[in-house]
């Protein structure tokens, strides 16, 4: 028998299978990790196929070894990874190797990274043992140890006298076991019921009657509507039917807190898996997944790839997030694997947000999805009231961070016991580090733009390529101590108010304070513990999040993401500013949402004050049609990189070029342009868009394009299909 094998080679050159023998004493089956032979070395690789056939006239190697034989890409992985694979243009080992997580990878040597426990069970019959404790009585731990295995089938040994169980394993009474536990598990609680709102209720029904459909569902429902509730529902009616279910939450900040409902609903029949795991915690959750010990899935968006069998429902919370997509090789949206796994099992997608995007909103309203709407918050929550302030009036009256406003209703908030949500989009202490005497400023030398200043580790950061350095008194230019600290961070921010607001309890939630493991989760439960009073952070403070005592939310600069220059700045501008909205007033408490700007008429912030996701809808849509933009045409992106700028601009100019020669006149293409982040690691990167509407006839184009540059090592051609920026 022969055997088809994928090497974990990512090179698109050897983007192949090569033919390998299949020893005798080994049983292959399709999918499996294997270590095959390749030239001089020892790799792994994945199994494709299996015949026992082989039409070449050269000598054929054997199979070393299966890596895990307990782990395998099962049929519908492997056809979702050629899928993923026509879908980006990436090679068809970098599309498999994304599905999996660390410990699986091809390319990872080890094969195991299960945790054991050890017990300890009898080795010898009651009787024996019986004599052994009437005779050794005066041993006390040894009888111990002996007469809990009486009453027990097995016993932990980290729990008992380490010396008494080696006299008795050298004497063979007992013997050591080892057995696998997970690291990750959970109780489930009992939850009273509860009674849903009309709004809820029909769109429970409505999914329901789709169930076994690969039907796609737009839940439009404004925050606090309750769409968490009918997602839980759905899934139990799904379990019900002895199907399983995937639901994908865009951040780990919110898959800590979504997770803990879920675990309280279905207890161990839950996995969750994102990045915030660790090595050892995705094995387990992976290979839980994979054997069939749960029903439900919960994570980001590599979950999607999860190998769980019988799905009954797909569900995409906050589907609007920019996270479901993909930076890096392969650039995928995790829309489009749920699209083809909804296909795969005849089930349902279901994709909720409280401000859609404009694509899925505006398929929604050509039936090309289902439009289900909850435009009410549950029981006695009021949306929140939104007042716009104007920050050049605050400034001419001294107020440069916040007005006197935000400042009165944050202390009245205080006074009364409740809590505060304050958004400052950018993380650091300042922004940017300038010499005043000689106009110095720092900037990362491999990427040109300016460091961030993070004061409690005192160095500077570039937050493109990680770049660091301890931040110097003195201009390095003119050596004088002249350096000016512009700019606001969290960090900065943080502190402002411990100098205002001093018997106040602060958390800070940013990409720093939530680097370790298991921050977000900590930060999430102890605020919503009332062990804070003021949360301020990032954009990931800005959705999911359930937090009941919640009354005023602050927006410190709501134009941080109005000034950044791309086509969905409004958009993001407008979910941004709505999620975080909807953290205030979720209970019985009123609650409040001051947006501090320096564009008060600015038409997106008055839908925001306003609430009104379909006036803003309309606007931008006309925005979208006149300039031609999605929904009404898709868009690619294309960058050459080079380490030689003279290069990258030839180079970048020939691939317009030839686009222009092999496309017609219903693509537009426009550039060469620099890219936004023109130098990222030392690399130059010019840019070409695509507009285009027949995606088929544009990858083959693409593939072509491809093909010239797949062996060029000084150029590099990177294509994002449907980019979430340009």
């Amino acid at each position: 028998m022969f055997a088809a094998v994928l090497i974990s080679y990512e090179s698109k050159t050897l983007d192949k299978t090569f033919t390998y023998k299949i020893p005798i004493n080994l049983d292959i089956k399709i999918g499996m990790k294997v270590k095959v032979p390749f030239g001089s070395k020892k790799i792994n690789g994945f199994v494709l196929d299996v015949t026992n056939k082989y039409d070449g006239n050269y000598e054929v190697k054997e199979i070393i070894e299966v890596v895990n034989k307990e782990f395998y890409l099962n049929k519908e992985l492997l056809e979702l990874g050629k899928y993923l694979k026509e879908k980006t243009l990436c090679s068809l080992m970098t599309a498999y190797e994304t599905m999996l997580p660390k410990g699986l990878k091809a390319r990872n040597q080890k094969s195991d990274y299960s945790s054991y426990v050890k017990y300890l069970v009898l080795n010898s019959n009651q009787n024996v043992v019986k004599e052994y404790i009437k005779n050794n009585q005066r041993y006390l731990n040894q009888v111990i140890i002996l007469n809990d295995l009486l009453v027990k089938n097995k016993i932990l040994k980290k729990d008992y006298n380490i010396s008494s169980i080696n006299t008795l394993l050298k004497k063979g009474i007992i013997k050591e076991v080892l057995e696998q536990e997970y690291r990750l598990n959970k109780s489930k609680k009992d939850i009273c019921d509860f009674k849903f709102t009309v709004e809820q209720e029909k769109a429970f029904r409505e999914v329901k009657k789709s169930f076994n459909k690969p039907d796609t569902f737009l839940l439009y429902g404004i925050t606090g509507s309750g769409k968490t509730l009918v997602y839980i529902n759905l899934i139990k009616e799904v379990i019900k039917n002895n199907k399983t279910a995937i639901m994908l939450v865009p951040e780990i900040s919110l898959t800590a807190q979504t997770s803990q409902i879920f675990y309280d609903h279905f207890g161990n029949d839950v996995a969750i898996f994102h990045s915030g795991l660790s090595v050892g915690e995705k094995y387990d959750e992976y290979l839980k997944i994979a054997r069939g010990e749960v029903k439900v899935v919960i994570g980001t968006r590599s979950a999607i790839f999860t190998p769980i069998k019988d799905i009954g429902i797909i569900i995409i919370d906050e589907e609007h997030s920019d996270n479901y997509k993909q930076d890096n090789n392969p650039r995928y949206h995790a829309r489009d694997m749920a699209l083809w796994r909804s296909k795969h099992h005849n089930c349902p997608l279901l994709l909720g947000s409280a401000t859609p995007s404009l694509e899925s909103m505006a398929r929604a309203l050509k039936n090309v999805y289902k439009l289900l709407t909850m435009e009410n918050r549950i029981g006695e929550a009021k949306y929140p009231k939104v007042e716009i302030i104007s920050m050049a009036e605050e400034i001419k009256k001294g107020n440069r961070i916040f007005s006197q406003i935000l400042l009165g209703k944050i202390k009245e908030r205080l006074t009364q016991k409740e809590q505060v949500i304050l958004l400052l989009n950018r993380r650091g202490y300042s922004t940017f580090i300038t010499c005043q005497n000689c106009g110095y400023t720092y900037k990362c030398p491999h990427c040109e733009i300016s460091l961030t200043y993070h004061k409690s580790s005192n160095n500077m950061r570039c937050h493109y390529c990680g770049y660091t350095v301890l931040k110097d008194d003195v201009c390095p230019s003119c050596h004088q101590k002249s350096l000016n600290y512009l700019g606001l961070g969290t960090e900065k921010l943080e502190q402002e108010l411990k100098n205002i607001f001093k018997e106040a309890k602060i958390v800070r939630m940013d990409a720093d304070t939530t680097a370790n493991k298991g921050m977000h989760e900590k930060i999430i439960n102890d605020f919503k513990d009332l062990k804070y009073d003021i949360l301020l952070g990032t954009q990931m403070i800005s959705k999911g999040l359930d937090f009941p005592n919640v009354s005023l939310v602050g927006v410190i600069n709501a134009d941080t993401t109005l000034n950044i220059p791309d086509y969905k700045s409004n958009e993001n501008t407008f979910s941004l500013l709505n999620q975080v909205s909807g953290r205030a007033g979720r209970s019985k408490i009123a609650g409040e949402v001051i947006l501090q700007t320096f564009n008060p008429d600015n038409f997106t912030l008055e839908c925001v004050e306003e609430n009104n996701y379909l006036k803003y809808f309309n606007y931008e849509m006309n925005i979208r049609k006149t300039l031609k933009y999605p929904p009404y045409v898709y868009l690619a992106s294309l960058k050459v990189v080079s380490k030689d700028y003279d290069l990258a601009s030839k180079e970048a100019t020939k691939v317009t070029g030839f686009l222009r020669k092999n496309l017609t006149n219903k693509e537009i293409v426009l550039g060469p342009t620099t890219a936004t982040m023109f130098k990222n690691g030392d690399n130059y990167r010019f840019q070409i868009t695509i507009k285009y509407k027949d995606e088929q006839k544009l990858l083959v184009v693409l593939k072509e394009l491809e093909e010239l540059y797949k062996l060029n090592r000084k150029v590099y051609l990177e294509i994002d299909l449907n980019p979430s920026r340009i």
